[in-house]
């Protein structure tokens, strides 16, 4: 009876360490989400309280996936990071509040881009498109 009690010990000691190992990895040391994956995290409607219009941030650009499955889409900075490049799902939206970004969408007619907070065209099904968004002014 001992040993059993001791074995169920030992596995929910092992549980313990393996969730909080998990949290520690997805959590910066500050306890804060780095901007880059805040900046790219899908929109759940939870993530931030709804802003005044004269204080409302405006994306550079944002991509939402309108298809089951979107092809890969690459954002990057000009001359720098690639801040995403990877297939996204229906739903997921990507925003990113950079001056300058690359954008390359495999197949422009499964997504809605909006370049500072105005819609860009629509692309055809199937279509490569390639483009640069910078803030206005």
């Amino acid at each position: 009876m001992a040993r059993l009690a001791l074995t169920v010990l030992a596995a929910g000691a092992v549980v313990t360490l393996l969730v909080i190992g998990g949290r520690a990895l997805l959590v910066s040391p500050g306890g804060q989400v780095p901007e880059r994956e805040r900046a790219s995290a899908p929109a759940t409607g939870l993530a931030t309280a709804p802003a005044s219009d004269a204080t409302a941030r405006v994306p550079t650009v944002r991509i939402e996936c309108l298809a089951e499955t979107c092809p890969v889409v690459t954002v990057r900075v000009p001359g720098g990071d690639v801040l995403h490049h990877h297939e996204m799902t229906r739903g997921e939206e990507l925003n990113y509040f950079e001056p300058e970004l690359d954008v390359v969408l495999s197949d422009a007619g499964t997504v809605r881009v909006t370049e500072n907070g105005k819609p860009r065209e629509h692309g055809e099904s199937g279509e490569r498109e390639a483009f640069t968004v910078g803030e206005p002014g």
